[in-house]
């Protein structure tokens, strides 16, 4: 088997570039031949991922945060290839989800172990996404933790985002349509998830699962800004959806209309969108995943091909 490592030097302030003596070093003892590319500038994460599908490599490696996963998932969409996550930037939240190790040696276990499994896409208009979108005031605070994240680790940059944001943000009044059904809600923040975490292992959809076919919607409605404050924390354990003000729905094909341009934060990149469709792609993608992930996805599968949804 032949692996291409895409290697974001930067991300985790450095620690993806330190893992490629490990990556390397582990390689060699392999039985696998295997490439490691180097990004310089924003884009060369899809552009490597592109090349590696014609290139005939069989599975391409993510090291990096989740930036970078979110470039390479854009490259790899419609090919063979299987994925593989070295998670070795700030946040690190779907590594998180499939429960990859942070530890790299931990992690080239796994990969060279190779269980791997179907999982969803997310795709907002002619792009893709492999963990999250969200619109509201969690694309403005994502756009104010960048500007630090280099300064601190993925949650504390979280935090100070959240402080500087809410400064700024105003609620959001939007049409929400989940599979045909409208609501009409004035929101803080709409968050559409493939997995279960983001914001550096903040637990927005506690119960989504990114092999099951729709996305968990976390809509969290107006409220006082002292209030979101205090709820924010609870997000997490999964807490936050104790509040009333904040209510989770499960579709396949949901569509957000405001009457101004929204910033929609997607797997940690901000774009401009006005109006958002977002829709799931069932077992899109082979993905190598932890060992206890496997086994746990293994018996809910089983599960559910017992359940009223699968039989819909």
């Amino acid at each position: 088997m032949s692996y291409l490592f895409i290697v974001n030097p930067i991300a985790g302030k450095g620690k993806a570039k330190r893992t490629i003596p490990i990556i390397e070093e582990i390689m060699e003892n392999s039985k696998h031949s295997y490439q490691i590319k180097i990004t310089e500038k924003v884009g060369d994460g899809q552009l490597f991922a592109e090349d590696a599908k014609a290139e005939g490599f069989h599975t391409i490696v993510s090291v990096g945060g989740d930036g970078t996963l979110h470039e390479v998932v854009n490259g790899m969409a419609g090919g063979v290839q299987k994925l593989g996550i070295i998670p070795a930037g700030t946040g690190n939240d779907f590594a998180r989800s499939l429960n990859i190790p942070f530890d790299i040696e931990d992690a080239m276990g796994v990969l060279v172990q190779g269980k791997a499994m179907s999982i969803d896409l997310g795709r907002l208009d002619d792009k893709y996404f492999i963990n999250f979108c969200s619109v509201g005031l969690d694309a403005l605070i994502a756009e104010e933790a960048n500007k630090i994240k280099r300064y601190f680790s993925s949650t504390y940059s979280y935090i100070i985002g959240v402080i500087k944001a809410l400064g700024k943000f105003k609620s959001l009044r939007v049409e929400l349509i989940i599979d045909d059904k409208k609501y009409d809600e004035e929101v803080m923040l709409v968050a559409v998830c493939n997995g279960a975490y983001y914001g550096g292992g903040m637990k927005i959809a506690p119960q989504a699962e990114v092999f099951d076919g729709q996305f968990d919607i976390c809509v969290v409605r107006k409220m006082s800004k002292l209030k979101l404050l205090f709820l924010f924390p609870t997000i997490f354990k999964g807490k936050h959806i104790k509040y009333d003000e904040v209510k989770i729905y499960r579709g396949r094909d949901i569509q957000i209309f405001s009457e101004g341009n929204m910033h929609v934060n997607a797997d940690g990149d901000i774009v401009d969108s006005r109006p958002i469709k977002f829709e799931i792609l069932h077992n899109k993608m082979e993905v190598i995943v932890g060992v206890r992930f496997w086994n746990l996805a293994k018996d809910t599968d089983k599960q559910l091909e017992h359940s009223d949804w699968a039989s819909a």
